[in-house]
């Protein structure tokens, strides 16, 4: 039975356009919505990810970098890896103690598992047709399970990492000033 290449491509530039423009938005509102990155530092202060400015810049770049690269299908496992790395802190910081479904108090984690699991697919499905890691000639290597293994661990290690280095739920910052 013949694979039906031009369905994966098609598939691919969808899941590539909804993840990355979901991405680029994300971070776009990080940095220009509401409280803008100040807004964004206290909210992550506020959970426990210290310094919050650090970690609001660091949120605000990879979201935007990985979407861009994902709207472009350039390292499109790196590119879904920063969407998982980012999604997996938010799951663990903001989401999980609020149950699966999003529409609760505290928004539930259907949201960010669901990004999490569409940016593995977009790792082993690869760029597709439509991408520059097909126009450089990249994406036989970086696709399949070699795309879903830098996919799945390159984010979850990423987030792994941040976490056991920074997340300090419950904590308060320390004081500054005279007293």
């Amino acid at each position: 039975m013949a694979v039906d290449t031009a369905g994966i491509d098609i598939a691919s530039l969808v899941l590539r356009v909804s993840v990355g423009g979901t991405l680029v938005a994300h971070g776009w509102n990080h940095a220009f919505g509401g409280g803008k990155i100040e807004g964004t530092s206290g909210w992550f202060e506020s959970m426990g990810l210290r310094p919050g400015r650090l970690h609001a810049l660091m949120a605000t770049g990879t979201e935007l970098g990985a979407g861009v690269l994902l709207l472009l299908g350039l390292l499109t496992p790196l590119a879904s890896a920063g969407a998982v790395g980012t999604m997996a802190v938010a799951f663990v910081t903001a989401h999980l103690r609020n149950g699966f479904f999003i529409f609760r108090p505290g928004q539930g984690y259907e949201y960010v598992v669901m990004i999490i699991m569409v940016a593995c697919a977009v790792g082993a499905l690869g760029g597709g047709a439509v991408s520059l890691d097909r126009a450089l000639g990249i994406e036989d290597a970086l696709s399949g399970w070699t795309g879903l293994a830098v996919t799945a661990l390159a984010g979850g290690l990423g987030a792994a990492l941040l976490l056991a280095a920074f997340w300090r739920p419950g904590s308060r910052p320390a004081e500054t000033g005279e007293g």
